[in-house]
């Protein structure tokens, strides 16, 4: 009987290794030398199931089927078959002798030709049909996407699940699985699940996504997290010409321009899903450019993109990510048609790009089903809802999910559910999970009562001197309808207390109608700025520096009360109007605001004393937010910004001053130009009509500190260029690497090229000259001032270095004919 059990168990273990079978293989590809053999053909053979090997000749191929011989190939090498006696093989060295004889007439050395070459051929009819292809076919479209987005850490061994952060966590590690990808152990620490109904006009141009559902676990409620997750993640089109992610413009396989930095070669034709399909293999012709490797499998007919995998090289200039991984499906509908049914891109974050330095894993996947066409809806269905959120999004329930997933989720993932919601009850993880807000938001979280922010608490200049700050917010989470915050600051040399309060409220959640005031008397350095905040509590970083460049002494004492209304009725339009009244006074006894009260110039008045109306319109197209609350976070990607500012100045209300007209408008556009980086434009102009004095005209921002800003003249002292009437325009562009690639013995730094030009031009009416008393000389008649910058970025990747010249006003004195300034930052 005992015999009969071992049997039927034997039988049961065969069995089951048959139907969860795995066949893993891992390696590097080497010559005859020993030298790794980079962006070599891995594949099972008699499958379509392959990878490219990366820049080190290494490897990693992994199937739910069982194969038990694989073939590796590259150009310029004979072919190599390798037996797989295990399910999983790890570690292989697999050598490539040079091939003795070659198909073709051209002898490969690396780079592919651009004659002669039937990849090329292809790749022209994959031009020719592009727009003939998918979703382009038809004028409407509709369909349903589900979306899975997970964050991992990976390279999880028994040294890392013994460390002292985990003690009384233990229990996560159950949840390790292994990157059918990378074939690197991970753990899951996020998952967000969403679904939605996709509409989309071709005629209009428009597309909606509308939520039916979202379920997260692990770190949700966290907006900072949120934001970075959103931003993680631009959709794209394989057929554009470049493709944007992190950022960063990568030159796509399928780009009109793609010969000019791929190597195409065509290995292997087949029938994919009952269509004959080329398959071809491409990869970067140069290092430390923004490109790819991989292949892709295209229909004889239709020219249309079956299947395709892409991996970002190491060598890309981008920081923080050691490898991105891309693949998307396309099922074959009506014969013809080619739509996208599945859509995954892996991200693999480290501090280095080291292949055992540990990192975590962000993954996407989308999946869309139940196209219909040409189903046309009224322009007004397309309208972006401006706060929209329908609560029962979030809380829907596992029935739900169980029924309408496109895909089960396997029991690993099961588990992890079940393992973050225990989490969060962990003592330990709480306090992890809060570090990661402190860094993202800089402000430590007591409840409901927020503290910070912590990067402002030290400060420094020349009428306060050392000064310390402390500040709180409230925070209920990220559909909070008000907001009070509030702080206060002490100058040890001025020994005297500095304040400000301020209240939102969102009426309206629909429109976004939010009341907000608040009050703040500080000192401020009004010479860095041409465009006033909203924020009653905002002040500029040049008001308190530790390290400066010449006086940092005009400062001023301010106490600014404001009230206003915002309205939101239109995404990202937004209309702002308020009442504000504020006294201006020199803060130092070198620095005046004087002006004449009487037309004899012998009467004089020190402080300004100023009610004002204000009416501001935003426009912000393409601007991506996170949240539902009275305050939100902008997802980090570009787009354009323009705004119309008016103010009225009354006199003689509340005592005011004087009476005068201001009006502003700014524009700023990003341009992304493919592989050549990214290029940004500002345009400012603004006008003042009526007799003002120097605490009211418009100072084009200096900047008298050793950090670069992107808003201030580099070379240009606080109130050294005074105007009533202005224009600025300044261009600044990136190249982001593409030249210092070229150069062979920088390409390892990734550094990245800057270059910019800035100019103002600025006049001041006699009026107003000659009210002037503060003894601060206004503007010669050379009203024009310029200054042009190059610099070097990404050094240790965290650092930039800017080098700026006047190219006017370079013989006035005591004034800075060249600078040098750095900043910091954390950027891909």
């Amino acid at each position: 009987m005992k015999k009969r059990y071992l049997y039927i168990l034997y039988f049961l273990f065969v069995s089951a290794n048959i139907l969860f079978a795995q066949t893993k293989v891992s390696g590097i590809v080497v010559d005859k030398t020993d030298q790794p053999i980079p962006f070599a053909n891995v594949v099972f053979k008699d499958s379509n199931e392959g990878v490219v090997s990366n820049e080190d000749g290494r490897f990693y191929i992994e199937s739910a089927k069982t194969y038990n011989t694989l073939l590796i190939s590259s150009v310029g090498f004979s072919e190599k078959e390798i037996t797989l006696n295990k399910l999983v093989n790890y570690n292989f060295k697999i050598q490539l002798n040079e091939a003795e004889t070659l198909k073709e007439v051209v002898i490969f050395t690396g780079k592919t030709s651009k004659k002669n070459n039937p990849a090329l051929d292809i790749l022209r009819k994959i031009w020719e049909h592009k727009r003939k292809n998918g979703l382009n076919l038809f004028a409407q479209y509709q369909m349903e996407k589900y979306e899975k987005v997970e964050f991992d850490m990976n390279t999880i061994d028994s040294a890392f699940m013994k460390n002292k952060l985990f003690k009384g966590m233990e229990f996560i590690f159950n949840q390790v699985d292994t990157s059918k990808i990378t074939g690197k152990t991970y753990l899951p620490i996020f998952i967000n699940e969403s679904l939605y109904d996709v509409y989309g006009d071709n005629k209009l141009k428009k597309v909606k996504e509308k939520m039916k559902a979202n379920k997260t676990s692990g770190f949700e409620g966290n907006q900072q997290i949120l934001t970075f997750v959103k931003d993680l993640y631009s959709d794209y089109n394989v057929y554009e010409n470049h493709l944007t992610f992190f950022d960063k413009s990568f030159t796509s396989p399928l780009s009109t321009t793609g010969v000019d930095v791929y190597n195409y070669v065509l290995r292997d034709s087949a029938v994919v899903d009952k269509k004959w399909c080329y398959n071809i293999i491409f990869y970067p012709r140069r290092k430390n450019e923004l490109t790819f490797k991989g292949d892709f499998w295209v229909n004889d007919s239709t020219f249309a993109i079956k299947k395709i995998n892409m991996a970002v090289t190491k060598s890309a200039n981008i920081n923080w990510i050691k490898d991105i991984y891309l693949e998307q499906e396309f099922e074959v509908m009506n014969d013809s048609i080619f739509l996208l049914t599945r859509d995954y891109m892996m991200s693999d974050f480290a501090l280095n790009k080291k292949e055992k330095s540990k990192g975590l894993y962000g993954k996407r996947t989308s999946f869309y089903r139940n196209h219909e066409f040409n189903k046309e809806k009224p322009v007004s269905f397309y309208k972006e809802e401006v706060n929209y959120v329908d609560k029962s999004v979030y809380d829907k329930s596992d029935d739900f999910w169980s029924e309408n997933r496109f895909e089960n989720l396997s029991k690993d993932e099961l588990g992890v559910y079940k393992m973050l919601d225990t989490l969060k009850s962990v003592k330990k993880f709480k306090q992890i999970t809060s570090s990661v807000m402190v860094l993202a938001s800089g402000y430590v979280q007591f409840g409901h009562v927020d503290y910070g922010p912590i990067f402002s608490t030290f400060g420094y200049n020349e009428v306060e001197g050392v000064r310390l700050r402390s500040g709180a917010r409230t925070y209920f989470g990220t559909a909070d309808t008000w907001r009070l915050q509030g702080y206060t600051a002490y100058g040890f040399k001025d020994d005297k207390f500095k304040y400000g309060f301020s209240g939102k409220w969102m009426v309206d959640k629909k429109n976004r109608l939010i009341l907000s005031g608040g009050n703040r008397r500080d000192i401020e350095q009004i010479g860095s700025s041409l465009t006033s905040s909203t924020d009653v509590l905002g002040r500029s970083n040049a008001s308190s520096t530790i390290f400066s460049s010449g006086s940092n002494g005009k400062l001023t004492n301010i106490n600014l009360s404001t009230v206003g209304l915002e309205i939101e009725p239109v995404k990202n339009l937004t209309f702002q109007t308020g009442f504000s009244y504020r006294t201006l006074e020199s803060a130092s006894p070198t620095f005046s605001l004087d002006y004449y009260t009487d037309a004899a110039q012998t009467m004089t008045k020190s402080d300004v004393r100023q009610s004002e109306f204000n009416l501001r319109i935003d426009y912000t197209p393409k601007r991506k937010t996170i949240g539902f609350a009275v305050e939100r976070d902008n997802v980090d990607s570009p787009f354009t910004e323009i705004f119309v500012n008016y103010s009225h100045g009354f006199k003689g209300l509340l005592n005011s001053d004087f009476k005068y007209e201001k009006i502003q408008l700014y524009y700023k556009q990003p341009i992304i130009i493919g592989p050549l980086g990214r290029s940004n434009i500002i345009l400012e102009v603004g006008k003042t009509f009526g007799t003002i004095p120097l605490g009211l005209m418009s100072v084009i921002p200096g900047n008298q500190t050793f950090f670069s800003n992107e808003s201030t003249f580099s070379n240009l002292n606080y109130y050294e260029f005074i105007s009533d009437q202005y224009t600025t325009l300044q261009w600044n562009h990136n190249f982001q690497g593409r030249l210092f690639s070229r150069i062979p013995f920088m390409r390892k730094l990734n550094w990245r090229e800057i270059i910019g030009v800035k100019g103002v031009y600025g006049t001041i009416s006699d009026a107003n000259r000659a009210i002037n008393a503060s003894g601060l000389a206004y503007n010669s008649p050379d009203n024009v001032y310029w200054e042009y910058h190059a610099g070097v970025g990404n050094i240790f990747k965290v650092f930039r270095i800017d080098f700026a010249w006047r190219g006017s006003y370079v013989t006035t004195p005591d004034t800075n004919r060249f600078s040098v300034k750095g900043s910091f930052g954390f950027f891909f």
